[in-house]
Protein backbone atom coordinates (compact mmCIF):
# COMPACT_ATOMS: atom_id res chain seq x y z
CA UNK A 1 0.00 0.00 0.00
CA UNK A 2 1.19 3.44 -1.08
CA UNK A 3 0.93 6.26 1.79
CA UNK A 4 1.12 9.95 0.52
CA UNK A 5 1.39 12.78 2.54
CA UNK A 6 1.36 16.44 2.25
CA UNK A 7 5.20 17.64 2.29
CA UNK A 8 5.07 21.07 3.94
CA UNK A 9 8.72 21.59 3.21
CA UNK A 10 8.15 20.39 -0.67
CA UNK A 11 4.47 21.62 -0.97
CA UNK A 12 3.43 18.17 -2.58
CA UNK A 13 1.46 14.94 -1.58
CA UNK A 14 4.93 12.91 -1.47
CA UNK A 15 4.88 9.05 -1.54
CA UNK A 16 6.18 8.08 1.99
CA UNK A 17 8.95 5.59 1.26
CA UNK A 18 11.07 5.09 4.36
CA UNK A 19 15.04 5.14 4.58
CA UNK A 20 13.93 1.28 6.20
CA UNK A 21 10.47 -0.28 6.18
CA UNK A 22 11.64 -2.15 8.95
CA UNK A 23 12.04 0.88 11.10
CA UNK A 24 9.88 3.31 10.13
CA UNK A 25 10.33 6.32 12.43
CA UNK A 26 8.06 9.08 13.25
CA UNK A 27 8.23 11.89 15.65
CA UNK A 28 5.52 14.22 16.68
CA UNK A 29 6.06 17.44 19.41
CA UNK A 30 4.12 16.59 22.53
CA UNK A 31 3.00 18.97 25.48
CA UNK A 32 4.06 21.22 27.82
CA UNK A 33 3.10 20.20 30.57
CA UNK A 34 1.90 23.01 33.17
CA UNK A 35 -2.23 22.69 32.53
CA UNK A 36 -5.18 20.65 31.26
CA UNK A 37 -4.68 20.17 27.90
CA UNK A 38 -7.34 21.82 25.53
CA UNK A 39 -9.15 20.18 22.54
CA UNK A 40 -6.99 22.19 20.52
CA UNK A 41 -4.23 20.29 21.80
CA UNK A 42 -5.52 17.09 21.25
CA UNK A 43 -6.02 17.45 17.66
CA UNK A 44 -2.54 16.64 16.82
CA UNK A 45 -2.14 13.57 19.16
CA UNK A 46 -5.23 12.09 17.56
CA UNK A 47 -4.19 12.99 14.29
CA UNK A 48 -0.73 11.58 14.20
CA UNK A 49 -2.24 8.43 16.47
CA UNK A 50 -4.05 8.03 13.57
CA UNK A 51 -1.24 7.79 11.53
CA UNK A 52 0.83 5.58 13.75
CA UNK A 53 -2.18 3.03 13.20
CA UNK A 54 -2.22 3.43 9.05
CA UNK A 55 1.82 2.62 9.50
CA UNK A 56 1.27 0.20 11.77
CA UNK A 57 -1.15 -1.85 9.60
CA UNK A 58 0.96 -0.97 6.74
CA UNK A 59 4.31 -2.04 7.68
CA UNK A 60 3.47 -3.98 10.74
CA UNK A 61 3.32 -3.20 14.07
CA UNK A 62 6.83 -3.88 15.35
CA UNK A 63 8.30 -1.93 12.23
CA UNK A 64 7.26 1.19 13.17
CA UNK A 65 8.87 3.44 15.91
CA UNK A 66 6.74 6.98 17.23
CA UNK A 67 8.31 9.31 19.17
CA UNK A 68 6.46 12.02 21.22
CA UNK A 69 8.27 14.53 23.41
CA UNK A 70 7.58 15.38 26.96
CA UNK A 71 8.34 19.44 27.70
CA UNK A 72 8.97 19.17 31.05
CA UNK A 73 11.34 22.17 32.19
CA UNK A 74 9.91 25.69 30.57
CA UNK A 75 9.48 29.32 31.71
CA UNK A 76 5.43 28.73 31.95
CA UNK A 77 6.32 25.65 33.71
CA UNK A 78 8.36 27.11 36.53
CA UNK A 79 6.07 30.06 37.15
CA UNK A 80 2.87 27.67 37.58
CA UNK A 81 4.72 26.14 40.15
CA UNK A 82 6.06 29.12 42.08
CA UNK A 83 2.24 30.30 42.02
CA UNK A 84 1.19 26.99 42.97
CA UNK A 85 3.83 26.94 46.23
CA UNK A 86 5.11 22.92 44.81
CA UNK A 87 8.31 21.68 43.16
CA UNK A 88 8.52 21.96 39.54
CA UNK A 89 8.08 17.74 39.14
CA UNK A 90 5.43 17.46 40.87
CA UNK A 91 3.76 19.90 39.04
CA UNK A 92 4.43 18.51 35.90
CA UNK A 93 4.16 14.83 37.06
CA UNK A 94 0.10 15.85 37.33
CA UNK A 95 -0.43 17.55 34.44
CA UNK A 96 1.75 14.62 32.17
CA UNK A 97 -0.52 12.20 33.94
CA UNK A 98 -3.80 14.30 32.80
CA UNK A 99 -2.68 14.13 29.44
CA UNK A 100 -1.83 10.57 29.14
CA UNK A 101 -5.22 10.09 31.12
CA UNK A 102 -7.74 12.82 28.45
CA UNK A 103 -5.63 11.56 25.62
CA UNK A 104 -6.34 7.67 26.53
CA UNK A 105 -10.12 8.60 26.71
CA UNK A 106 -9.96 9.80 23.14
CA UNK A 107 -7.81 6.66 22.07
CA UNK A 108 -4.96 7.52 21.75
CA UNK A 109 -2.38 5.24 22.52
CA UNK A 110 0.79 6.27 24.22
CA UNK A 111 3.72 6.29 21.48
CA UNK A 112 6.90 4.25 21.58
CA UNK A 113 9.06 6.48 23.22
CA UNK A 114 8.15 9.70 25.15
CA UNK A 115 11.45 11.67 25.93
CA UNK A 116 11.79 14.11 28.56
CA UNK A 117 13.73 17.67 27.80
CA UNK A 118 14.57 17.15 31.90
CA UNK A 119 16.48 13.91 31.11
CA UNK A 120 18.18 14.33 27.47
CA UNK A 121 19.57 17.56 28.95
CA UNK A 122 23.34 15.39 28.12
CA UNK A 123 22.43 15.42 24.13
CA UNK A 124 21.25 19.06 24.65
CA UNK A 125 24.77 19.96 25.51
CA UNK A 126 26.36 17.33 22.92
CA UNK A 127 24.75 19.38 20.25
CA UNK A 128 24.80 22.31 21.11
CA UNK A 129 28.71 21.92 21.50
CA UNK A 130 28.75 20.58 18.18
CA UNK A 131 27.27 23.50 16.62
CA UNK A 132 29.78 25.92 18.75
CA UNK A 133 32.53 23.65 17.48
CA UNK A 134 31.26 23.97 13.98
CA UNK A 135 30.96 27.64 13.92
CA UNK A 136 26.85 27.78 13.37
CA UNK A 137 26.63 28.96 17.47
CA UNK A 138 27.95 30.91 19.63
CA UNK A 139 28.37 32.19 23.57
CA UNK A 140 27.53 35.47 24.33
CA UNK A 141 26.44 36.98 27.90
CA UNK A 142 25.72 33.33 29.64
CA UNK A 143 23.51 32.61 26.55
CA UNK A 144 24.42 30.13 23.50
CA UNK A 145 22.62 31.63 20.35
CA UNK A 146 22.60 30.22 17.21
CA UNK A 147 23.98 32.05 13.90
CA UNK A 148 21.51 31.93 11.68
CA UNK A 149 23.34 33.28 9.07
CA UNK A 150 25.26 30.05 8.74
CA UNK A 151 22.58 28.46 8.15
CA UNK A 152 21.96 27.30 3.95
CA UNK A 153 18.52 27.71 3.03
CA UNK A 154 17.08 29.11 6.16
CA UNK A 155 13.31 29.67 5.77
CA UNK A 156 12.93 27.21 3.58
CA UNK A 157 10.18 25.46 5.82
CA UNK A 158 7.40 28.26 6.11
CA UNK A 159 8.89 29.92 3.05
CA UNK A 160 8.58 33.58 3.85
CA UNK A 161 10.65 36.50 4.11
CA UNK A 162 12.76 37.46 7.17
CA UNK A 163 11.02 40.68 8.13
CA UNK A 164 7.69 38.37 8.16
CA UNK A 165 9.48 35.87 9.98
CA UNK A 166 10.77 38.19 12.79
CA UNK A 167 7.38 39.55 13.04
CA UNK A 168 5.64 36.53 13.28
CA UNK A 169 8.16 35.03 15.75
CA UNK A 170 8.23 38.11 18.09
CA UNK A 171 11.94 37.18 18.44
CA UNK A 172 13.56 38.89 21.88
CA UNK A 173 15.58 41.84 20.91
CA UNK A 174 19.26 41.50 22.71
CA UNK A 175 22.49 43.49 22.88
CA UNK A 176 24.63 40.23 22.56
CA UNK A 177 23.27 39.01 19.21
CA UNK A 178 24.86 38.88 15.93
CA UNK A 179 21.88 39.42 14.58
CA UNK A 180 18.09 39.88 15.03
CA UNK A 181 16.98 36.29 14.26
CA UNK A 182 19.72 34.21 16.07
CA UNK A 183 17.99 32.31 18.47
CA UNK A 184 18.48 30.80 22.25
CA UNK A 185 20.17 27.65 22.66
CA UNK A 186 20.99 27.66 26.19
CA UNK A 187 20.17 30.45 28.71
CA UNK A 188 21.38 31.21 32.28
CA UNK A 189 19.69 30.52 34.91
CA UNK A 190 19.66 32.29 38.49
CA UNK A 191 20.39 30.68 41.89
CA UNK A 192 16.40 30.41 42.47
CA UNK A 193 16.15 28.65 38.96
CA UNK A 194 16.53 25.13 37.91
CA UNK A 195 19.43 24.42 36.29
CA UNK A 196 22.10 22.20 35.06
CA UNK A 197 25.85 22.94 34.35
CA UNK A 198 27.25 22.95 31.53
CA UNK A 199 30.48 24.46 29.89
CA UNK A 200 28.78 27.90 29.40
CA UNK A 201 27.67 28.10 32.49
CA UNK A 202 24.92 27.01 34.97
CA UNK A 203 21.99 26.95 32.52
CA UNK A 204 18.87 25.20 30.62
CA UNK A 205 18.09 24.73 27.31
CA UNK A 206 16.73 26.80 24.85
CA UNK A 207 12.93 25.08 23.52
CA UNK A 208 14.21 24.59 19.99
CA UNK A 209 17.19 22.63 21.36
CA UNK A 210 15.00 19.82 22.83
CA UNK A 211 13.59 18.36 20.06
CA UNK A 212 16.39 18.59 17.65
CA UNK A 213 18.79 16.64 20.50
CA UNK A 214 15.66 14.07 21.06
CA UNK A 215 15.16 13.24 17.44
CA UNK A 216 18.66 12.54 17.13
CA UNK A 217 19.00 11.13 20.16
CA UNK A 218 15.49 8.27 20.33
CA UNK A 219 15.55 7.74 16.66
CA UNK A 220 18.63 9.23 14.48
CA UNK A 221 20.04 11.93 12.46
CA UNK A 222 16.84 11.77 9.91
CA UNK A 223 13.76 10.97 10.23
CA UNK A 224 11.31 9.55 7.73
CA UNK A 225 7.86 11.81 9.39
CA UNK A 226 8.28 14.86 11.53
CA UNK A 227 4.47 15.79 12.71
CA UNK A 228 2.71 18.36 14.46
CA UNK A 229 0.56 21.62 14.95
CA UNK A 230 0.69 24.68 12.22
CA UNK A 231 1.86 27.14 15.21
CA UNK A 232 4.83 25.04 15.29
CA UNK A 233 5.98 25.64 11.16
CA UNK A 234 7.42 29.09 12.52
CA UNK A 235 9.61 29.70 14.11
CA UNK A 236 10.01 26.51 16.05
CA UNK A 237 10.31 23.45 13.52
CA UNK A 238 12.19 26.28 11.08
CA UNK A 239 14.61 26.33 13.95
CA UNK A 240 14.64 22.35 14.68
CA UNK A 241 15.26 21.51 10.68
CA UNK A 242 18.10 24.35 10.51
CA UNK A 243 20.18 23.57 13.96
CA UNK A 244 20.06 19.42 13.30
CA UNK A 245 20.96 20.12 9.21
CA UNK A 246 24.55 22.44 10.60
CA UNK A 247 24.99 19.80 13.55
CA UNK A 248 24.26 16.80 11.18
CA UNK A 249 26.67 18.34 8.35
CA UNK A 250 23.73 18.89 6.07
CA UNK A 251 21.77 15.86 6.58
CA UNK A 252 17.90 16.35 6.26
CA UNK A 253 16.10 16.44 9.66
CA UNK A 254 13.23 14.43 8.45
CA UNK A 255 12.08 13.39 4.80
CA UNK A 256 8.43 14.33 5.65
CA UNK A 257 6.86 17.12 7.57
CA UNK A 258 3.57 17.13 8.46
CA UNK A 259 1.37 19.95 10.18
CA UNK A 260 -2.22 20.08 11.32
CA UNK A 261 -4.48 23.03 11.20
CA UNK A 262 -6.39 25.35 13.80
CA UNK A 263 -9.06 24.13 16.07
CA UNK A 264 -11.53 27.08 15.93
CA UNK A 265 -14.62 28.52 18.53
CA UNK A 266 -16.97 30.75 18.10
CA UNK A 267 -15.59 32.55 15.50
CA UNK A 268 -11.72 32.86 17.02
CA UNK A 269 -8.39 32.47 14.45
CA UNK A 270 -7.94 29.54 16.68
CA UNK A 271 -8.63 28.08 20.24
CA UNK A 272 -5.45 29.33 22.38
CA UNK A 273 -4.80 29.31 26.03
CA UNK A 274 -3.47 33.03 25.42
CA UNK A 275 -6.91 33.98 23.88
CA UNK A 276 -9.20 32.65 26.31
CA UNK A 277 -11.43 30.56 24.10
CA UNK A 278 -10.01 26.83 25.17
CA UNK A 279 -12.45 24.21 26.43
CA UNK A 280 -10.56 21.64 27.93
CA UNK A 281 -10.76 18.17 27.46
CA UNK A 282 -11.07 16.83 30.87
CA UNK A 283 -14.28 19.06 30.84
CA UNK A 284 -15.42 17.91 27.88
CA UNK A 285 -15.19 14.64 29.23
CA UNK A 286 -16.55 15.48 32.57
CA UNK A 287 -20.06 17.03 30.60
CA UNK A 288 -20.01 13.61 29.84
CA UNK A 289 -19.41 13.76 25.83
CA UNK A 290 -17.33 9.86 25.32
CA UNK A 291 -14.17 9.78 24.03
CA UNK A 292 -15.08 8.30 20.66
CA UNK A 293 -17.60 10.80 20.37
CA UNK A 294 -14.60 13.58 20.61
CA UNK A 295 -12.24 11.42 18.31
CA UNK A 296 -15.10 11.23 15.85
CA UNK A 297 -15.21 15.30 16.02
CA UNK A 298 -11.77 15.65 15.34
CA UNK A 299 -11.30 13.62 12.76
CA UNK A 300 -14.70 14.84 10.81
CA UNK A 301 -12.62 17.35 8.68
CA UNK A 302 -9.26 16.48 6.75
CA UNK A 303 -6.03 17.22 9.48
CA UNK A 304 -4.80 20.31 7.05
CA UNK A 305 -8.05 22.48 7.22
CA UNK A 306 -9.68 24.28 9.92
CA UNK A 307 -11.79 22.58 12.36
CA UNK A 308 -14.79 24.69 14.28
CA UNK A 309 -15.54 23.55 16.98
CA UNK A 310 -18.77 23.51 18.82
CA UNK A 311 -22.08 22.03 19.75
CA UNK A 312 -23.42 21.56 16.81
CA UNK A 313 -20.53 19.12 15.90
CA UNK A 314 -20.82 17.33 19.11
CA UNK A 315 -23.95 16.48 18.36
CA UNK A 316 -23.23 15.38 14.84
CA UNK A 317 -20.39 13.30 15.54
CA UNK A 318 -22.63 11.84 18.25
CA UNK A 319 -25.78 10.89 16.41
CA UNK A 320 -23.25 9.15 13.94
CA UNK A 321 -21.50 7.02 15.92
CA UNK A 322 -25.16 6.14 17.56
CA UNK A 323 -26.63 4.70 14.57
CA UNK A 324 -23.21 3.42 14.06
CA UNK A 325 -23.29 1.11 17.02
CA UNK A 326 -27.16 -0.06 17.27
CA UNK A 327 -25.90 -1.07 13.69
CA UNK A 328 -22.87 -2.84 14.50
CA UNK A 329 -23.24 -4.16 18.15
CA UNK A 330 -21.00 -7.36 18.70
CA UNK A 331 -20.10 -7.59 14.85
CA UNK A 332 -16.71 -9.23 14.73
CA UNK A 333 -14.37 -7.58 13.00
CA UNK A 334 -13.05 -8.49 9.88
CA UNK A 335 -10.09 -6.54 7.76
CA UNK A 336 -10.78 -2.88 6.99
CA UNK A 337 -12.22 -1.75 3.18
CA UNK A 338 -10.13 -1.10 0.52
CA UNK A 339 -11.92 1.99 -0.08
CA UNK A 340 -10.87 3.18 3.38
CA UNK A 341 -7.89 2.00 3.22
CA UNK A 342 -7.22 3.88 0.34
CA UNK A 343 -8.70 7.23 1.56
CA UNK A 344 -6.52 7.38 4.78
CA UNK A 345 -3.61 6.50 2.39
CA UNK A 346 -4.39 9.61 0.58
CA UNK A 347 -2.79 12.41 3.03
CA UNK A 348 -4.97 10.60 5.66
CA UNK A 349 -7.83 12.12 3.64
CA UNK A 350 -10.65 11.09 6.89
CA UNK A 351 -14.00 12.39 5.77
CA UNK A 352 -13.05 10.53 2.74
CA UNK A 353 -12.72 7.36 4.87
CA UNK A 354 -15.84 8.08 7.31
CA UNK A 355 -17.69 8.22 4.14
CA UNK A 356 -16.36 4.64 2.74
CA UNK A 357 -16.96 3.39 6.63
CA UNK A 358 -20.77 4.84 6.93
CA UNK A 359 -21.05 2.91 3.25
CA UNK A 360 -19.48 -0.15 5.37
CA UNK A 361 -21.86 0.27 7.88
CA UNK A 362 -24.85 -0.63 5.54
CA UNK A 363 -22.85 -3.15 2.98
CA UNK A 364 -19.98 -4.67 5.13
CA UNK A 365 -20.13 -4.45 9.24
CA UNK A 366 -17.42 -6.64 9.50
CA UNK A 367 -15.23 -4.41 7.61
CA UNK A 368 -16.87 -1.18 8.80
CA UNK A 369 -16.43 -2.76 12.91
CA UNK A 370 -12.33 -3.10 11.83
CA UNK A 371 -12.03 -0.03 9.62
CA UNK A 372 -13.17 1.22 13.22
CA UNK A 373 -11.04 -0.09 14.91
CA UNK A 374 -7.65 0.99 13.02
CA UNK A 375 -9.18 4.31 12.85
CA UNK A 376 -9.34 3.93 16.90
CA UNK A 377 -13.01 4.87 17.11
CA UNK A 378 -14.28 3.29 19.91
CA UNK A 379 -18.33 2.99 19.83
CA UNK A 380 -20.21 4.31 23.18
CA UNK A 381 -22.17 1.33 23.75
CA UNK A 382 -23.20 -1.59 21.01
CA UNK A 383 -26.58 -3.04 20.06
CA UNK A 384 -26.74 -5.47 22.65
CA UNK A 385 -27.43 -3.03 25.42
CA UNK A 386 -28.69 -0.19 23.51
CA UNK A 387 -32.77 -1.03 24.87
CA UNK A 388 -31.42 -1.35 28.17
CA UNK A 389 -30.17 2.18 28.21
CA UNK A 390 -32.99 3.80 26.71
CA UNK A 391 -35.11 2.35 29.12
CA UNK A 392 -32.81 3.45 31.89
CA UNK A 393 -33.00 7.17 30.29
CA UNK A 394 -37.19 6.68 30.22
CA UNK A 395 -36.86 5.70 33.72
CA UNK A 396 -34.78 8.48 34.17
CA UNK A 397 -36.85 11.09 32.09
CA UNK A 398 -40.40 10.00 34.38
CA UNK A 399 -39.03 10.05 37.57
CA UNK A 400 -38.31 13.80 36.57
CA UNK A 401 -41.72 14.72 34.94
CA UNK A 402 -43.22 13.62 38.00
CA UNK A 403 -40.48 15.59 40.37
CA UNK A 404 -42.02 18.35 37.77
CA UNK A 405 -38.20 19.08 36.48
CA UNK A 406 -39.10 19.83 32.74
CA UNK A 407 -35.35 20.81 32.05
CA UNK A 408 -34.42 17.75 32.68
CA UNK A 409 -37.31 15.67 31.05
CA UNK A 410 -36.72 17.82 27.73
CA UNK A 411 -33.18 17.61 28.14
CA UNK A 412 -33.15 13.55 27.79
CA UNK A 413 -35.65 13.62 25.36
CA UNK A 414 -33.82 16.06 23.02
CA UNK A 415 -30.45 13.67 23.46
CA UNK A 416 -32.03 10.89 22.35
CA UNK A 417 -34.00 12.65 19.47
CA UNK A 418 -30.43 13.49 18.52
CA UNK A 419 -29.52 9.93 18.51
CA UNK A 420 -32.53 9.30 16.48
CA UNK A 421 -34.99 7.73 19.06
CA UNK A 422 -38.45 9.48 19.42
CA UNK A 423 -40.12 9.09 22.86
CA UNK A 424 -44.55 9.07 22.79
CA UNK A 425 -46.09 9.47 25.65
CA UNK A 426 -49.73 8.07 26.36
CA UNK A 427 -51.39 6.64 28.98
CA UNK A 428 -49.51 3.82 29.01
CA UNK A 429 -46.52 5.33 29.44
CA UNK A 430 -43.52 6.21 27.40
CA UNK A 431 -42.61 3.87 24.11
CA UNK A 432 -39.76 4.71 22.14
CA UNK A 433 -39.13 3.75 18.68
CA UNK A 434 -36.08 4.48 15.87
CA UNK A 435 -36.53 7.32 13.63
Amino acid sequence: MEIRLYNTLTRARDALVPADPARVTMYVCGPTVYDRAHIGNARPAVVFDLLRRLLGHAYGEDHVLYARNITDIDDKIMARAIAEGIAIGTLTRRYEDFYLADMGALGVRRPDLEPHATTSIPAMLAMIATLVNKGHAYAAAGHVLFDVGTAAGYGQLSRRPMDEMLAVSRVEVAPYKRAPADFVLWKPSSPDQPGWDSPWGRGRPGWHIECSAMIAECLGETIDIHGGGLDLQFPHHENELAQSSCAHDGAALARIWMHNGFLTMAGDEKMSKSLGNVVSVGALLDEGWHGGVLRLALLSAHYRQPLDWGSQLLADSKARLDRWGRTLGDVVPSAPSPALLAALADDLNTPQALAALSADVRADPAAAAAGLALMGIALPYTGENTDTRIDALIAERTAARVARNWAESDRIRDALLAEGIALEDGPAGTVWRRL
